[in-house]
């Protein structure tokens, strides 16, 4: 086995490890865009796998900002992925004014998708929503 095979079977190996859920309001933002987005669920797809398990399993987070102010500890942290490419607006490539807030438990490995919009109807997240799920 040569270098190149021992760092994908990591790779895909440490995917599988990765648990993801959505919160309902998430999935009421998701079904929404996805009417003007047709790709959205191949979209959310590649996002997983380059932006955010890149981030959290290999540590290259280039793509993402941690949300400040809104209770980040060392159990919990909210990120927004600001650099979302979609196939149904060709020609925007990464810069489409898609973003994608969502919540990492590190020690679980688990991501819970919190809120996704389109930058054209809204200009930045609900850090209300986020507050709210932290107390839920």
């Amino acid at each position: 086995m040569n270098l190149y095979s021992i760092a994908h079977w990591n790779y895909h190996n440490a995917i599988m490890m990765m648990k993801y859920n959505n919160t309902s309001e998430f999935d009421r933002d998701f079904k929404r865009l996805k009417k003007r987005f047709r790709t959205l669920s191949e979209d959310l797809g590649t996002v997983k796998r380059s932006a955010i398990e890149l981030c959290h399993i290999h540590g290259l987070c280039h793509n993402l900002e941690e949300i400040s102010g809104v209770g980040n500890s060392k159990d919990l942290k909210f990120y927004k992925v600001k650099k979302f490419a979609s196939l149904s607006i060709p020609g925007k490539g990464s810069k489409t004014g898609l973003r994608l807030i969502y919540a990492f438990f590190p020690q679980l490995d688990e991501i819970i998708f919190l809120e996704i919009y389109f930058k054209g109807d809204k200009e930045n997240e609900d850090k209300k929503r986020i507050k709210e799920f932290i107390k839920a």
